[in-house]
């Protein structure tokens, strides 16, 4: 996980002013990477949209 955020904010992105760009940057890249990274596993889908189809069904299994 750290080499994966390195290449993508840290080096690809610096170099930085101050340690408050980083932190910024970093907030910015976990957002991305938990809700909306495109995941093959989950059907080329993002974590988010697949967590909300999974309980919209979830729902309406309930709910028959």
């Amino acid at each position: 996980m750290n080499v994966l955020y390195k290449a993508e904010v840290i080096h690809k992105e610096g170099p930085w002013r101050s340690v408050d760009d980083v932190e910024r940057a970093t907030l910015i890249w976990v957002e991305w990477f938990n809700n909306r990274r495109i995941m093959r596993p989950l059907g080329d889908m993002p974590p988010l949209e697949y967590e909300e189809l999974y309980y919209r069904q979830t729902e309406y299994q309930k709910a028959a």
